[in-house]
């Protein structure tokens, strides 16, 4: 794995990180011992990272969301599960590469896997279309999930995502009605379906995937109806207040938790997901197994009761006086 770009707020650690590399440098070169030294300077960037990601602001937890070396929906499907066989296509356009989607096991339980796919690169990008998908992924999506109900198996999907795909074509092809089908299909749906939002959950392009009976977020995810940079814009004409809006919209898992939005917070290593994929994919691995079992014990009836429930709980509100 290439070595992760360093972020913002990261200068400290990446300062204690440059004296450690020039130490190895050193006692390769000298042939001196410098372990104790070593030592002491891992101890403190070790410090350093907990304290630092411990005290995360909003706009910092965007930052670590959207980091590039961050594991995508493959990354997890190939660390988590067993015997994938991805399906392609949405029976009526084209097969959409921004999200992927097919069976996998896990624990021996086979289960229909549905996420959004970003690119490590800019050819993977363009071919992934940066993770924003058109309005054939999201049909293909919601096959997939018709197909898991048929088989009666359950749904796990990976939400990553800046939003839905904007473009004129899109719009053509009927963006807003295939995510509203999806938004109105998924909670009729009688199998079991469990979300997870490992990156940036953007708008009405993660909801579309986002209508199930449990809500997991990793620690340093978001999720949101716009991004800070969007609602900086319309509020304040200018995306220099990203941080204000950041703040502003609650998007951060901690918030989303305290507000019955997010069922549960996974941890992430210290660091964040992107230091330690393997580490990150067992603990989603061991939470994706617990909730899954408790809903496949639960009747359908009463399952679907409960998602309806769920979801006519959230908000708040109050009536005006005549």
């Amino acid at each position: 794995m290439a070595t992760a770009p360093h972020l913002e707020f990261e200068r400290d650690m990446v300062e204690v990180q440059e004296q450690i590399d020039k130490l190895l440098e050193l006692a390769e070169k000298k042939g001196i011992d410098v372990s104790s030294e070593l030592g002491e300077l891992r101890g403190k960037l070790e410090v350093l990272r907990e304290e630092t990601y411990r005290n995360l602001t909003p706009i910092d937890q965007v930052q670590v969301a959207r980091h590039p070396r961050r594991p995508y929906t493959g990354d997890y499907i190939e660390r988590v599960f067993t015997d994938f066989i991805e399906l392609h296509g949405d029976r009526a356009y084209r097969d959409d590469a921004a999200i992927v989607g097919g069976w996998g096991r896990l624990g021996g339980e086979t289960i229909m896997l549905i996420g959004h796919q970003k690119g490590r690169d800019m050819k993977a990008n363009l071919h992934r279309n940066f993770g924003m998908p058109h309005p054939e992924g999201y049909r293909k999506a919601l096959r997939l999930m018709r197909l898991a109900e048929k088989f009666r198996r359950p749904v796990v999907t990976f939400i990553d995502t800046p939003g839905a795909y904007p473009g004129i074509g899109a719009e053509k092809r009927g963006q807003a009605e295939a995510i509203a089908m999806n938004l109105r299909e998924m909670a009729r749906l009688r199998t079991p379906l469990l979300s997870v939002v490992i990156g940036e959950g953007g708008s009405g392009g993660a909801l579309a995937l986002g209508v199930t009976d449990r809500i997991l977020m990793l620690e340093h995810s978001i999720y949101s109806v716009i991004s800070p940079e969007g609602c900086a814009a319309i509020l304040w004409r200018s995306a220099d207040h990203r941080d204000k809006a950041a703040q502003a919209l609650k998007l951060t898992s901690s918030d989303l938790h305290r507000l019955g939005i997010c069922d549960e917070v996974i941890p992430e290593p210290a660091g964040g997901a992107h230091t330690d994929w393997d580490a990150m994919s067992r603990r989603l691995g061991d939470t994706l197994r617990r909730h899954l079992a408790e809903l496949t014990e639960m009747n359908a009836d009463d399952r679907r009761k409960a998602r309806w429930a769920k979801y006519e709980a959230m908000g708040a509100w109050r009536e005006a006086q005549g």
